[in-house]
């Protein structure tokens, strides 16, 4: 597998990871752009209105039945927040060419196709198609509407919006029911083509591509974007400087949910590491404290586990629990972060921690969707660091590092669902 970064024009860039690894040829558009409270419902729209059509082929069949040519072909499109940015992406999977029953481009094709839904779609005087955008602003209604229906996804998402409350990182990815109305076929085809013109977009092709850069070079849809100062956000603003803020919030429900947003006030690179390693003993796997100590020895959680945020510089700790063991739940999740701080974990911890972020680690490459995950982290970042050499900052953490960690931490948000 070799991996190589080609700049095609100023902010438009080519990640090209050739491999035979897989069957398939993985090719993908990011376009990543601060996200507002104004635009992000009009982001979500554009992701859903470029699926039910391009120039050349105005419907979502005469889409299927093109995909269907090219052997069966998918494509999908979603929509991300990465720090105080949002990700529009698009993704076009298909055969690698080794496995036809007869040669042809299967993966220029496919890369042409994807390029055309993306930055050629279905337009009439100026504007989208109403009667597509009328269906699709019902659908993105539902959507948002639905996000009480997970109530531990909904949960962590209410912590992030008090942590981030009037801040970028605060708001919803898929955006508001009340700027839905405001959204016309005209003005989210105007907001369209000035997002085009200013976002950083990053093509990604992972499979058997040794012959695809200059192909991309010479696209007539290329060479029509305009170079740019691409609009992103590289460093993101911090959370507000709540210390302990509790907030309660009442559902008809039947298990509590918890959500402890905590900020991490370390921001030099290898803090981030000794952060991954710290978060696993803590909540980031069943051998951790807080599974063990929460949920198997208290019994008093369903279920119980931390995340690191690495871009946010966050730790989120997330549990399950019956409403009434509230009191004793949180105590003993304290309980937990004082004994990381006084360095109350073993050797074997550490290292059983290691172990599993590196198995993480090495999956990445295993998976194409992973591997372009991870290119798209480094280019955000602006760091280049190779899965080996990744692999080798988890194993070079030290006890002394992850107590510094621990003691860097301060409890920002605790959200608590109940009824």
């Amino acid at each position: 597998m070799s991996y190589n970064k080609i700049d095609i024009k100023n902010g438009i860039t080519l990640h090209s990871i050739n491999t035979n690894k897989f069957k398939t040829n993985l090719c993908s558009v990011f376009l990543t752009f601060p996200i507002t409270y104004e635009n992000a419902t009009k982001d979500t729209l554009i992701a859903l209105m470029l699926k039910r059509g391009s120039k050349s082929l105005k419907t979502r069949e005469e889409i299927t039945s093109k995909l269907a040519e090219l052997y069966g072909a998918e494509f999908d499109s979603g929509v991300e927040k990465s720090g105080d940015n949002h990700v529009l992406k698009f993704y076009l999977e298909s055969l690698n060419e080794e496995y036809l029953p007869v040669k042809e481009e299967l993966l220029e094709k496919s890369l042409e196709l994807l390029l055309e839904l993306v930055f050629a779609p279905n337009i009439e005087n100026e504007e989208f198609n109403e009667e597509y955008l009328e269906q699709e602003k019902g659908n993105l209604e539902q959507i948002i509407n639905s996000k009480i229906d997970n109530k531990a996804v909904y949960a962590l998402n209410r912590c992030i919006e008090e942590m981030y409350e009037g801040k970028p990182y605060g708001i919803y990815r898929y955006g508001y029911v009340e700027k839905i109305k405001e959204i016309t076929a005209k003005n989210l085809y105007e907001y369209y083509k000035d997002l085009i013109s200013k976002c950083k977009i990053d093509i990604f092709i992972s499979g058997n591509n040794q012959n695809i850069v200059e192909s991309l070079k010479s696209n007539e849809i290329i060479e029509k974007l305009n170079a740019r100062e691409a609009d992103y956000v590289k460093h993101g603003s911090y959370s507000n400087e709540n210390t302990e803020k509790l907030v309660e919030e009442k559902m008809d429900i039947s298990q509590g949910k918890i959500v402890i947003g905590m900020d991490l006030k370390l921001n030099d690179d290898n803090s981030k590491y000794s952060a991954q390693v710290y978060n696993t003993i803590l909540g980031g796997s069943a051998n951790s404290k807080l599974f063990q100590n929460v949920r198997e020895k208290a019994s008093l959680a369903y279920t119980v586990s931390s995340n690191y945020m690495k871009l946010k510089s966050n730790i989120f700790i997330r549990a399950g629990i019956e409403i009434d063991n509230y009191e004793k739940a949180l105590e003993i999740i304290k309980e937990q972060l004082q004994s990381m701080k006084n360095g109350e974990f073993t050797e074997n911890e550490m290292n059983q921690a290691k172990r599993t972020l590196i198995a993480t680690i090495n999956d990445i490459p295993e998976e194409q969707d992973l591997d372009i995950s991870y290119y798209y982290g480094q280019e955000l970042s602006d760091k280049k660091t190779t899965i080996e050499a990744y692999k080798d900052h988890i194993n070079k953490v030290t006890k002394e590092e992850i107590i510094n960690v621990a003691n860097n931490i301060n409890i920002n948000t605790i959200y608590f669902l109940r009824n």
